[in-house]
């Protein structure tokens, strides 16, 4: 026998509050992992002769819990997923965490000097995740807007903290930290020239400048890496980012 309306309705209303509650209970799972790498890392008990910043761990958690919620905001504006997040978005999610405890570091130079291997390390699944989502989106069919936004802001945010971990680290100067600025102020001069709102087609080559980015971050925070080298790897990293956003605004100029 056919559902009505109003039971149709209620049918959806009944999974559209399934589906919320399993995003719910998987952004909850992701505060939990964070936890647990804050406790294993020794970041969860300050006071008690760790030496860490106690800013650390409010921080990570800070930073979580407002990725969280805008996510959470964005999923509430989309069409329900019977399966919560989605396959791909669940990896990402588990690179914001890593990010998240990144971030959290920053509290702490001192920290970071003295773990800095640990942190490379870190960063090195955060960044080997970001090829994982993709994989995992088109082998599942998870792929969305939704989720391509959640990832390239990620992939911002992971960028802009490394930027301030080399200054924080005095490896290279204030300069670093367009490298990490320029993707909130292409976002901004939207508001005044709205052509750079378009949609840009899909490139390689921004792909690439992306990676080779957070790979020379990541480098140059490496602890045997001299600051010569470290500016070096920075510099690179702020021309190839600054030649690919040229280039995008040059298309977006000639097709506004």
């Amino acid at each position: 026998m056919p559902l009505t309306t109003s039971n149709q309705d209620i049918a959806d209303d009944a999974a559209s509050a399934a589906s919320q509650v399993r995003v719910g209970m998987e952004l909850g799972l992701g505060g939990v992992a964070l936890l647990a790498l804050l406790a294993t890392l020794g970041l969860l008990t300050i006071g008690l002769g760790t030496g860490a910043s106690p800013w650390v761990a409010p921080l990570a958690i800070g930073t979580y819990l407002g990725m969280a919620a805008l996510l959470w905001r964005a999923l509430r504006r989309c069409p329900r997923r019977p399966d919560g997040l989605g396959a791909a978005n669940r990896v990402t999610l588990a690179r914001g965490v890593l990010v998240a405890l990144l971030a959290g570091t920053l509290a702490d130079p001192a920290l970071m000097a003295a773990r800095g291997t640990w942190l490379f390390a870190l960063a090195l699944v955060a960044l080997s995740l970001d090829g994982v989502d993709g994989w995992v989106a088109r082998r599942t069919a998870s792929a969305s807007a939704l989720g391509a936004r959640f990832d390239m802001e990620l992939d911002a945010f992971f960028i802009l903290v490394l930027c301030l971990a080399l200054l924080l680290l005095e490896r290279v100067g204030p300069w670093v930290l367009a490298i990490g600025a320029m993707r909130y102020a292409f976002v901004a001069a939207r508001w005044r020239w709205h052509w750079l709102a378009a949609d840009l087609p899909e490139s390689f080559r921004r792909k690439a400048v992306c990676v080779w980015q957070v790979a020379a971050l990541m480098l140059a925070l490496l602890p045997a890496m001299s600051d010569l080298l470290a500016t070096w790897l920075a510099v690179t990293a702020l021309a190839g980012l600054a030649a690919s956003f040229a280039v995008d605004v040059r298309w977006l100029y000639r097709h506004r």
